[in-house]
């Protein structure tokens, strides 16, 4: 009889190590234009999806409201995006100012440059087989609502 494949380690400290190893290669590239890249994929999904209520972007972006809202200060404070009144007294909208829009134009030229880096680094076959499998684990752990139309980051 075979011996079951047994998974050995902890996976939640496998995908930290693995996302802070990509996260500082992509921050290496878009630290040209001033941002890190968790403010680049802010400023994507909102320039994208935007004018938008906070917490429609959390669920969009798998972010919990209180992060969120911690993210979106700095880029407030750059002038890149407004969260301002909504529909009603209670609600919210964010919105890409006209400088964030550029910001993100040329913050995507070095997300690209990192993503083609990434790609040769670690072969885009590599690179194919981990979003499939990504991509899977999301949708068996995950809410598929969030994956609709996001943009690249």
């Amino acid at each position: 009889m075979k011996n079951a494949i047994k998974p050995q380690g902890c996976t939640n400290l496998k995908l930290r190590q693995l996302s802070r190893i990509v996260t500082r290669h992509y921050d290496s590239f878009v630290a040209d234009v001033g941002l890190k890249i968790t403010q680049y994929s802010l400023l994507s999904h909102v320039v994208k999806l935007g004018p938008i209520r906070p917490g429609d972007l959390a669920r969009r972006m798998q972010m919990d409201a209180s992060t969120l809202t911690r993210n979106l200060q700095p880029l407030a404070a750059l002038g890149l995006l407004t969260v301002g009144a909504g529909a009603d007294a209670r609600s919210r909208l964010v919105s890409a100012t006209e400088a964030g829009i550029a910001k993100q134009t040329q913050a995507q030229q070095t997300w690209k440059a990192a993503q083609l880096a990434l790609n040769e680094q670690l072969g885009s076959e590599r690179v194919v087989a981990l979003h499939a499998l990504l991509d899977s684990c999301i949708e068996l752990l995950g809410d598929d609502e969030a994956l609709d139309d996001a943009p690249a980051a």
